[in-house]
């Protein structure tokens, strides 16, 4: 699984502005978990994936 590297231009101004962009990238992962989610969940047949494999 490849990870990307977001970066995030730094702000000298208020935190408003930081908590704003702190709320767009968590509803963005959050998109990219539950699609992710959903994928597993209709390639696995319904198994749930809390199940792991030993070994």
């Amino acid at each position: 699984m490849s990870e990307e590297v977001v970066s995030v231009p730094q702000q000298q101004g208020a935190p408003k502005g930081l908590l704003q962009q702190m709320e767009e990238l968590m509803a963005a992962l959050n998109a990219d978990l539950s699609q992710l989610d959903a994928d597993l969940q209709q390639n696995s047949g319904g198994v749930p994936h809390a199940v792991a494999e030993e070994g």
